[in-house]
């Protein structure tokens, strides 16, 4: 093993997972945009990152049960169909290149960011529960396995938007995202193999240990200041990969 590959990559997922599990989203866009910069396909990183996932978000998801955080009835509605919708996303991506699919999907999260914005100013949005959680889950699944990450920030992003509360939100989006995780990954190491062990060990080492103090800053810190924090993260994630593609679609 390469120990400082893999200490670098223990960093990377240290602060994937920090910012997850404190925020309820960004693990697999963190690291996934780290793989892809380095150089791997889009289907090969998307598989070393949910392989890594499915320990994080198991160690993520059990800690904010621990606290409190979980809304099991939720769980169950986002977790089934988002089992679904990322087997036919891993299994689509691992034929198909899933690249053209980002800049429809960072638009989408662009408009939430800004909703999410507004509700942390205090600003009047739709309080209205989201009432079909199962089609959020599927596509919230889909569009994480094509694109590598995604389930946090689109289905934390809807959830919040809509008027969900910050703690058991995160929490439960964390949680079914451990289930989620394992339907990806189980197909696209089926279909592709896994050769790249070192990076694997480095992230979910680093999230590991991250993720019990993520859980714990959800449940400390005040909602709004966690809002503003959700919704800088998705603005700005969402600008830089539509800069990005139109410079090299150019």
């Amino acid at each position: 093993m390469d120990w400082s590959q893999f200490l670098i990559f223990a960093g990377v997922g240290l602060l994937a997972q920090l910012v997850d599990g404190a925020l309820g989203m960004a693990y697999g866009l963190v690291s996934n945009a780290v793989l892809l910069a380095l150089g791997l396909p889009p289907a090969v990183a998307s598989a070393t990152v949910h392989t890594a996932e499915v320990v994080t978000t198991g160690v993520s998801g059990g800690a904010h049960a621990f606290f409190g955080n979980v809304d099991w009835k939720a769980f169950r509605r986002l977790a089934i169909p988002g089992v679904v919708g990322g087997v036919i996303g891993a299994w689509f991506l691992a034929s198909v290149p899933g690249e053209a699919i980002k800049p429809f999907v960072y638009v989408y999260l662009l408009v939430l960011g800004i909703v999410v914005l507004g509700r942390a100013a205090g600003r009047t949005v739709s309080h209205h529960r989201v009432r079909h959680k199962g089609v959020l889950g599927f596509f919230a699944g889909l569009l994480d396995a094509i694109g590598g990450g995604g389930w946090g920030p689109i289905a934390t992003s809807t959830l919040l938007a809509r008027g969900g509360a910050v703690r058991q939100t995160i929490g439960t989006v964390n949680a079914a995202e451990f289930v989620v995780t394992i339907a990806i990954s189980s197909t696209l190491v089926a279909h592709l193999g896994l050769n790249h062990w070192p990076i694997v060990l480095g992230l979910l080492t680093g999230g590991v240990i991250a993720a019990p103090v993520a859980a714990w800053l959800v449940k400390h810190l005040p909602p709004r200041y966690v809002m503003t924090a959700v919704g800088c993260l998705i603005v700005g994630i969402s600008l830089y990969q539509l800069i990005h593609h139109v410079f090299v679609a150019a």
